[in-house]
């Protein structure tokens, strides 16, 4: 855990953890929601959207990428990312949750202005409206919308500078 969300717990630790509950926790991996990934996937299938990757190798891994459109599409999970709506901060070690979740914002705007910087187009979506069907088509509307729009000229003149580069090295 690093020093700054330490500092936020007593002792610099958890109190009061058992230790059946410790052993749950730890083995919770934090390698991405693949079941909030998973519905979105079958959801992009079902709609026929094609020509996508899962986690480029961009910042902030985007949890899926049209290479063609230049498309980045993020998923938030409610409590990981703060949503307003369903989020929350929970009462034990409050101070610490509400820094995590505060750094967790802090990354996911630095990571899609540095996306953003590389021409690409980002889209961020929340996880409650991948449950909820007619916001769930909104979304797969726009997104089909935006990866039918032409490439804007200085994206397309930044790819082929980069090409031009790397047939150089």
């Amino acid at each position: 855990m690093e020093k700054l969300l330490s500092a936020t717990l007593p002792g610099g630790r958890f109190r009061n953890v058992s230790k059946v509950r410790s052993r749950a926790m730890a083995a919770v991996k934090g390698k991405n929601n693949r079941s909030t990934e998973l519905q979105f996937k079958m959801a992009l299938v079902r709609a026929g959207i094609t020509g996508w990757v899962t986690h480029a190798s961009l910042p902030g891994k985007p949890d899926f990428y049209f290479p063609t459109s230049r498309v980045a599409v993020f998923l938030d999970g409610c409590f990981w990312h703060g949503c307003e709506r369903c989020g929350h901060i929970p009462k034990t070690n409050s101070l610490f949750w509400k820094t995590k979740i505060s750094r967790n914002q802090d990354r996911d705007r630095r990571n899609s202005r540095l996306v953003r910087k590389e021409a690409i187009r980002v889209i961020r979506i929340w996880e409650h409206t991948l449950r909820d069907p007619p916001k769930l088509r909104r979304i797969l509307s726009q997104i089909r919308a935006i990866l039918h729009q032409p490439l804007e000229r200085s994206a397309v003149a930044n790819e082929t500078r980069k090409r031009k580069i790397k047939r150089k090295s």
